[in-house]
């Protein structure tokens, strides 16, 4: 069974939009929010689903390319401290058994 409540990115698979625009549609009061334990946003369902079913919302075609640099760069941006890691422990490792 499904849940009544669910999250901005369910909710942005649903619509077919950004997660932006559905947070942009809940502030312009388009779609009702709800914080479950004051931290997490959640939508209902059934008010999703009648939204969708109105077609008040235009889906998103818009793709950004996801070019060999920006992988390059989010590759080191989210690695970097597995990479330094891995180069002092080839220091330490060189000292120990090359010195000496």
């Amino acid at each position: 069974m499904a849940s009544q409540y669910i999250t901005v990115r369910e909710t942005a698979q649903i619509l077919g939009v950004s997660e932006k625009k559905v947070t942009d549609l809940i502030q312009a009061g388009t779609l009702q929010a709800y914080r479950i334990a004051d931290q997490f946003l959640r939508l209902k369902r059934a008010e999703v689903l009648q939204l969708k079913g109105t077609s008040t919302v235009v889906t998103e075609t818009v793709q950004y390319d996801y070019t060999i640099g920006d992988r390059i760069k989010d590759f080191f941006f989210f690695n970097d401290f597995y990479i330094v890691a891995l180069c002092v422990a080839f220091v330490l490792l060189y000292f120990i058994f090359f010195t000496g």
